[in-house]
């Protein structure tokens, strides 16, 4: 099972998804907190799988919330669901160290798969979210991928990272097989110097290397 925590300061949201999860046969939601305050001190005592983070609310925010559950609690995810498309709530809350990024106006399935995605170590970005990442830049520092490049095929799996795809699909528009994808996504990431996909697309957009690809 899936535990999820549901955090929205409106009764009616939390009612509304407890309603649908509770219709899935592997996903278990195990609490509801009403502000940041509470997803993390709810965190601490039930332990999710993943907390479903809204941002605007009261006491704490979520992006703070979202900080001090991955700063204490590292293998509890973060799924941020949020009216906010703009950069000044995306960018720190990808920051703070949520998996994923989606809009409230999202479909109950996809949302479904949203979860099961971040789950299995898979980024989960809205693509109005993915747009203001991909103007992040840094000219402060030698980027990793210069030292160590990534071969031409771990691009090309990177490129298709930040594209929201999981690994089944990537093969498919890759021509190769799921394993090859796998073994090219463990090379990157100590290539990088990340940990996770939604880390590695990260990078990816800081650096400009979606605009490498023949897309």
């Amino acid at each position: 099972m899936i535990k999820v925590l549901i955090a929205d300061d409106h009764h009616v949201v939390r009612r509304g998804l407890l309603f649908f999860l509770k219709t899935q046969n592997d996903i278990q939601v195990i609490g509801e907190a009403k502000n940041g305050k509470e997803a993390v001190e709810l965190t601490a005592e039930l332990q999710p799988d993943i907390v479903l983070m809204d941002l605007m609310m009261p006491v704490m925010d979520g992006i703070q919330a979202t900080k001090q559950i991955k700063e204490s609690y590292p293998q509890v995810e973060v799924l941020i669901l949020t009216s906010f498309s703009d950069r000044d709530h995306v960018i720190p809350a990808i920051e703070a160290g949520a998996a994923g990024y989606q809009l409230k106006d999202i479909e109950p399935d996809e949302l479904v798969t949203c979860i099961r995605q971040i789950m299995r170590g898979e980024n989960t970005i809205h693509p109005h979210a993915t747009t203001h990442l991909m103007k992040i830049r840094s000219q402060k520092e030698v980027p990793p991928h210069i030292l160590n490049p990534l071969t031409p095929r771990e691009l090309d799996v990177l490129v298709e990272l930040t594209k929201g795809k999981r690994n089944r699909e990537i093969a498919s528009s890759l021509f190769v097989s799921e394993k090859t994808v796998k073994t090219h996504i463990s090379n990157i990431f100590p290539k990088l110097f990340v940990q996770d996909r939604t880390q590695a697309v990260l990078y990816a957009v800081k650096y400009g290397l979606t605009e490498s690809s023949g897309d």
